[in-house]
This record gives structure tokens, sequence and C-alpha cells, in this order.
């Protein structure tokens, strides 16, 4: 299988490439993110400002969530990654992708306390793979879908969680640092008995609506309908509904929160989301880049 971006992975300060994958299993929601060029990182927000290279700040993300509590959290920040045999490598950590399918390994400590954590994602495609695009004309700022709809198993013995379900998996690349051109977004994947569709709002009102199928995956750009919007406990926006492939659910609890980003999911029998609110203008404020060092373990060596 040929991977976008994986023989060309950033090398500009400020630019970045990350490979997304969830899975959702009933009451289970599981997160993984291998970044080169750690959108997360405080220490990339200023590196890239002095010259800093993605490549000098990788790093491997994965949550568990179980109902509205989270029951691990992983955001391990490497100064290097590697690349051999059609997989990456960060740390321990790897993502290797075969013909119509892809493994994510996670092998982490949790942040901030250092507990061990081991888990493994397992996707089979049940669609192709979608078109790249640009977020908004102009900005060099692009999405796919790689996987949008996946059988999925999931295995965390730390935490002793062996489970199934549907997955998703994209990745998304950018020649500059977020919270410029693209300031953030909010961003939903829908997962019905017979379709996954995708919503990716963007601040100008514009949306990427995608829908998969085992026949085929569509995209185009239209104009979002409004949702409600509340906010969170640090004042962000958040949608109070998610928008489905057939109508909107009222939005659960927030899976997590912090000043610049939400995780949020909704379900009913047959119909799972999961989604996001970022804003990364307010991430690269010095105080809540400060505040991002608590949610970060700083692993150096990539080997």
């Amino acid at each position: 299988m040929k991977v976008p971006g994986l023989q060309s992975l950033p090398s500009e300060p400020g630019g970045y490439r990350w490979y997304y994958a969830d899975l959702s299993a009933g009451p289970l929601h599981a997160v993984f993110i291998f970044l080169v060029g750690s959108i997360f990182s405080p220490r990339y927000s200023v590196a890239a400002r002095r010259g800093g290279t993605a490549f000098s700040h990788c790093a491997v993300n994965f949550a568990l969530y179980e109902g509205d509590a989270r029951r691990a959290w992983v955001l391990s920040e490497y100064d290097g990654c590697g690349v051999a045999d059609g997989a990456l490598q960060i740390g321990r950590s790897r993502v290797q992708w075969r013909e119509g399918g892809v493994r994510f390994e996670v092998d982490e400590r949790t942040a901030p306390w250092g507990r061990p954590v081991k888990a493994l994602l397992e996707l089979t495609a049940e669609s192709p793979e979608g078109e790249e695009v640009q977020l908004l004309r102009g900005q060099p700022h692009h999405w796919q879908p790689l996987m949008p709809r996946a059988t999925a198993t999931l295995e965390v013995p730390t935490h002793g969680v062996s489970t199934s379900g549907r997955g998703y998996h994209d990745t998304n690349h950018g020649a500059e640092p977020l919270g410029g051109g693209v300031p953030g977004w909010q961003w939903t994947r829908a997962h019905g008995p017979e379709s996954t569709t995708v919503h990716y709002r963007l601040h100008t009102g514009e949306q990427l609506r995608v829908v998969a199928r085992r026949a085929g995956v569509s995209l185009e750009r239209t104009q979002a309908e409004p949702l409600p919007l509340a906010r969170s406990g640090w004042g962000l926006h958040v949608p109070g509904e998610l928008p489905t492939g057939e109508g909107r659910l009222p939005r659960g609890g927030l899976l997590e929160s912090s000043p610049f980003y939400a995780r949020f999911a909704a379900g009913q029998p047959g119909v799972d989301v999961l989604g996001e609110a970022a804003d990364f203008r307010r991430f690269h404020s010095p105080f809540i880049r400060w505040m991002a060092h608590f949610r970060t373990r700083r692993e150096g060596s990539a080997a």
C-alpha cells in the first residue's frame, strides 16, 4: 500500500504530518495519533519560529475512554522518527500499513504519571480511500480520509480491554503552523449501519462533507448549516448537537476539555459519532503552552 506522505515527511519549520485512527465499540472509544511536527507540542510551537523542524518534534498520542470517562492518556514527544518497510516508528510505537489495512501499536507511558500503556489497533478497510483536499483554498493545509470506514479490533492489555467495532483512519499535513490561515475547526465522523459521514467545518463557514460506503467515497465542499453552540469550562465553542448522515444527535459530555481543544461523542443504536473542536490561535499563547507541558512526556531519543 502506498501511504501518502510517508516517504516525504515534513522538514520545514512549522510543517506537520499526522496519521490518525479511532475505534468506537459501544461505550468504548480509542484514539491513536502519530505526529511528525507535533501540533500539540508547546516546544515545537516555540522552536518553529526559530527554525526548529517538524522531524525534531515527533509524538505519539493515545487516548482510551469508557462512557464520558478517560481511562488512559498518552502524549509522548521524541526528537525524531524512523521510516522503513512501509511503517512509521516513533519511540517504541509503530504504524504499519498493508494493502487494505493498517496496524497501530503503542508502547508508551501515560502523561504525566508514567504508567505503562500497551495498545494495538487493527483496521480493515470497508470502503475505498478518499481524495486529498485542501482545507481552505490557497492555504497549505491538506486532509485525506484514508480508511473512512473500517472494521476494527482493539487490544489494550494494560487496561484489560479486548473488543471489536468500527474504525476510521485519516491523515493531515501542512507547510506552516496551524493557527494562522487555518485557525481551527470542528470535525465529526459518524458511523451508521451502511455508511460513514464526515463533516469538517471551518471558520469561514465552509465544510467538507465525506460519505463513505463500500461502493465508493464522495466528497463535497458546501456551506455548513449552523449548529447550536455551547461554551466549555475553558470558554471554547463546542457544538451542542453533532451531525450524522441522517440528522443530528445531542452531544454527550466532553471526553477532553482544554483551553484550545475538546473531544466529544454521541451515539444511539446503530450510530456512533466522535468529534473534536480546536482553536490553535489559543494554543500559541504562552500561558496555554505552559499548561500543555503537563499533558506531555518528553522522551528524547526516538530509538
